[in-house]
């Protein structure tokens, strides 16, 4: 297919991408930062801040003491945390010794902790305290997990914060029993004075869990290529500055939270403030007090604070882009003027198409003609098809088809599951099981899922990780979930049970969904629950979630 992409590519962006400082790991990126601007601040933490030369130092530490530990290259490190500057250092440090960073969700229950801890033998976890008796369970039943360590988020905070820190997650420290500590760590051992051979194009140096097309989570390997490129072309495409002051509070164990607020942070060595949850009045409070000029933000957050009190009397008018994901709300051109007329100016567009699976970011918003409602343009060195579902023929402009691409950011491949692998990645190929279509401008429209993932609140809910953990509980003998349109969520989970006949009449729909919630993160959890005395399923015994959708939608007219 010929690229008519290209004619829409911005004037004042140039077509090629350059690196910054060179083809080279993002922490080498992090070590140049600290060599050529010691003493800029790297991040501010709730008034904290964070020099270069210390977010590098305090990185090498970290890093020495796992190698002192017996952590070696291609082990898997776990994080667990909130977004704090600890995890920051903890996800560079990982990558100076050649470990494999991999994110968990904090949100993340016994069960679904183990689960992820077993399925890539995660060696090592580093966590915040209030989530440490979670992982010293899950240390107990598990044979990989040989080190913890702990941090309190009060460690990294100033004595007066500049706003409220979540109050959930404030704590006294405490003894950590069998973990280390991390500023102990900090304290005590000198920093390394080397960093590991990498190979850019082939080492794995981030581990998320996704996916794929279906099934349970498995591990998805990215290079530090493909972190390096997506991070630099994203950058670049959106008119980076290194005298930008950035505001960073999506989640930085998800993979855009990671590379907006992370890690296009350490590629520019620019300033980031850093939050670790949304929350209006933190926000308006921070853009004020710090003159934050963009900010990666989900598009509720910007109706949350366009709809907050006294909003016409705060000065938010520093900003100037707000790059915006559509979770639950889109970001429409109606949302984008009133955004701009509140911040004087600000452009609020939809920042890309992408997956977990290449890193994200596939496609950019050309800012001198942005179209809402599209996922923008391909970024640079890439390059997407639309190709027909039933015999995989490349489809014209203006037809729908499955989204497949090919570029620096495509994944090496699922952690130990090459049939999966296989199905995904085809000769360089990722076969995404999204549907969608190219416009007369090259501009690339998001249409739907062919897998069965749920996108509950904007994080992926995958319908048989929520029913091993269901039928953990007693009473149920089978389940099946799928997703229903939630006006607020954009969707939530709904689960068909079958019940064991000994609990049949002793057992309510509001008691799962109750027990649920204590033993599932909160976006995940069924809302719905409807008892049922069978399933549709195969021959085989495969349930057919497609006839539960069916059904559900036919009720619903």
């Amino acid at each position: 297919m010929e690229k008519i992409w290209m004619e829409s590519w911005p004037k004042d962006i140039p077509k090629e991408l350059k690196y910054r400082l060179g083809e080279k790991p993002l922490h080498e990126y992090l070590r140049e930062n600290a060599k050529m601007t010691p003493n800029k601040t790297a991040f501010i933490f709730y008034g904290k801040e964070i020099t270069w030369k210390e977010l590098n130092d305090r990185s090498d530490r970290l890093a020495n003491f796992f190698k002192q530990n017996q952590i070696e290259k291609g082990d898997r490190i776990g994080l667990f945390m909130q977004n704090c500057p600890q995890y920051v250092i903890a996800h560079y440090a990982i990558q100076k010794i050649g470990a494999i960073v991999t994110p968990l969700n904090p949100m993340y229950k016994e069960n679904e902790l183990e689960y992820h801890v077993c399925e890539v033998d995660i060696k090592a976890i580093v966590t915040a305290q209030e989530l440490l008796p979670i992982v010293k369970t899950v240390q107990g039943r598990t044979t990989s997990l040989e080190l913890i360590i702990s941090t309190n988020y009060v460690d990294y905070l100033p004595e007066q914060p500049a706003f409220p820190f979540p109050s959930e997650l404030l704590q006294e420290k405490a003894d950590l029993g069998n973990s280390y500590d991390l500023f102990s760590i900090f304290n005590y051992y000198d920093p390394i004075n080397y960093t590991e051979l990498i190979d850019i194009t082939q080492d794995v140096a981030l581990m998320i869990f996704t996916s794929g097309t279906t099934g349970r989570p498995k591990g998805a390997m990215l290079t530090y290529e493909n972190a390096l490129n997506k991070t630099a072309a994203l950058f670049h495409a959106n008119s980076g500055k290194v005298d930008e002051m950035r505001l960073s509070i999506a989640p930085l164990y998800h993979i855009a939270g990671m590379l907006m607020g992370m890690n296009v942070t350490i590629y520019s060595g620019a300033t980031c403030v850093l939050l670790t949850r949304f929350d209006a009045e933190t926000t308006i409070t921070a853009i004020e007090q710090y003159k934050c000029t963009t900010w990666y933000s989900i598009a509720p957050m910007n109706v949350e604070i366009l709809n907050y009190p006294g909003i016409d009397s705060r000065d938010i008018r520093s900003l100037k882009t707000n790059p915006a994901t559509s979770f639950g709300i889109p970001v429409t051109e109606g949302l984008a003027a009133r955004w701009e007329q509140i911040t004087d100016g600000c452009k609020l567009y939809e920042i890309a198409y992408g997956l977990t699976e290449t890193h994200t970011s596939d496609t950019f918003m050309p800012l001198d003609k942005i179209k809402y409602g599209s996922c923008g343009i391909p970024i640079y060195d890439n390059d997407i098809k639309i190709v027909d579902l039933e015999n995989g023929k490349i489809l014209p402009q203006g037809q729908q088809g499955e989204i497949v691409l090919k570029n620096k950011g495509v994944f090496k491949g699922y952690w130990n599951r090459p049939d999966v692998t296989e199905k995904t990645l085809r000769n360089g190929w990722v076969y995404t099981g999204d549907i969608g279509y190219f416009d007369e401008d090259g501009y690339l429209y998001f249409c739907g899922r062919i897998k069965e993932m749920i996108k509950c609140s904007g994080y992926s809910v995958f319908p048989e990780d929520v029913e091993a953990l269901i039928l953990k509980h007693p009473a149920i003998e089978k389940v099946a979930v799928i997703g229903v349109p939630d006006e607020k969520r954009g969707e939530s989970v709904k689960a068909f049970i079958i019940l064991k006949n000994e609990f049949i009449g002793r057992v309510t729909e509001d008691e799962i969904i109750r027990w649920s919630k204590e033993n599932m993160a909160a976006y995940k959890y069924p809302r719905y629950v409807e008892f049922r005395e069978s399933l549709p399923a195969t021959g085989a015994g495969k349930v057919l979630r497609r006839l539960l959708m069916e059904d559900t939608k036919s009720k619903v007219k």
